[in-house]
């Protein structure tokens, strides 16, 4: 066909100049190629087209969704155990100074008991007053480990729903150990809670058997008194008859 005299010689394809044709199918094609995979939104030359090329191309290694799950469950009980390893090793060793400051009281207590006994009511006096103090560092060791157990306490019940969120991920291995790290942990717990239960009952007996002494010597006290009394009496009255 001869161009019309004054006419472009370009030949016009739907709207698309001849020359720029091949670059358009190309962009065609590899838009239709990459729409099954994934995709990201780019243009192919100024005012040309968009179309879809991939990001990355899937592998056949590439985890399924239950294999995810699973890691991702597994990585929640590493979390899991550091938090409840952590908060086991603070309540171990607050309960073990709370111990300590229980066997320094009843030491005093026990010293105590034996100075009523040699009625010396200035040493007395001295070590009461270190029994005060020594009474304010137990109740602020006792504040401290409850502080941890309640922690230690919530450590656990994660710890618990993370090794049964494993079991259901079908991260059998990772459930098991969090669950043997659960019960490795309450077990220590448990060891160290009844040691200072131990003490606790042992300060209560020095504490019993120091108010038994009290008692003791206030009644002798008495009792001398009332006798020191009657022979003053007697002693008046003979003068009298005298």
């Amino acid at each position: 066909m001869t161009d019309a005299p004054g006419q472009s010689s370009k030949v016009i394809v739907t709207g698309i100049p001849l020359q720029s044709y091949p670059t358009w199918a190309e962009g065609r094609r590899q838009c239709i190629s990459a729409l099954k995979r994934p995709w990201t939104r780019i243009a192919l030359g100024v005012g040309v087209t968009l179309c879809a090329v991939p990001i990355a191309q899937k592998s056949e290694l590439e985890l399924s969704n239950d294999a995810l799950i699973r890691r991702a469950s597994s990585l929640v009980t590493d979390g899991t155990y550091t938090y409840l390893s952590q908060t086991t090793y603070a309540l171990i060793d607050a309960l073990t100074e709370y111990t300590k400051a229980l066997y320094i009281l009843i030491s005093l207590h026990q010293r105590y008991t034996a100075l009523l006994e040699k009625r010396n009511p200035k040493e007395e006096e001295a070590v009461w007053q270190v029994i005060i103090g020594a009474r304010a560092e137990v109740n602020k060791k006792r504040q401290d480990y409850l502080k941890y157990e309640s922690s230690w306490a919530s450590a656990i019940k994660l710890s618990e729903l993370a090794a049964e969120a494993a079991y259901q991920a079908g991260a059998d291995q990772a459930s098991m150990t969090a669950r043997h790290h659960i019960q490795l942990v309450q077990t220590q717990v448990q060891e160290t809670r009844q040691l200072a239960q131990k003490a606790e009952s042992k300060l209560a007996e020095v504490q019993l058997e120091e108010i038994r002494k009290t008692k003791q010597d206030q009644t002798v006290s008495e009792e001398s008194n009332t006798a020191g009394s009657v022979s003053e009496a007697e002693n008046e009255e003979y003068m009298r008859e005298d």
